[in-house]
């Protein structure tokens, strides 16, 4: 069984990502059609979109270990402001996650679509 680290979720998301852009433009460069396009076009806001949700979860998490350090010092006002930024940076990265599930499922929409028109033609 793998080990589960705090950098797995990212991890298998990063490499997941980086299998489907070699897919595609593979795919893209034997065929170029429409619907490859728009999948690329997808792909590119996901890739945009995870940047984006682990870079603030990552300053989430920077925080919240300022926050601890602030109260080993006993600056435990200041803490508390410095621990409530983390929390709405949280609260915006799994926002963005949110958004970047939603994407994700429009691309496999789209795939399922050429399956569903491929299969009327026969």
């Amino acid at each position: 069984m793998e080990e589960l680290t705090l950098t797995t979720p990212y991890t298998n998301s990063f490499l997941s990502s980086a299998q489907l852009v070699r897919q595609l433009r593979d795919r893209y460069v034997e065929n170029p059609s429409d619907i490859t396009e728009a999948q690329i076009e997808n792909l590119r806001k996901r890739l945009n979109l995870t940047r984006t949700m682990q870079g603030l979860g990552i300053a989430s998490l920077f925080l919240c270990v300022v926050s601890m350090f602030l109260i080993y010092i006993g600056l435990q006002l200041f803490s508390a402001y410095v621990f409530g930024l983390a929390l709405i940076l949280l609260i915006a990265s799994l926002g963005v996650s949110f958004r970047e599930i939603q994407i994700s499922t429009r691309s496999l929409e789209i795939y399922l679509g050429t399956m569903e028109k491929g299969k009327n033609k026969k």
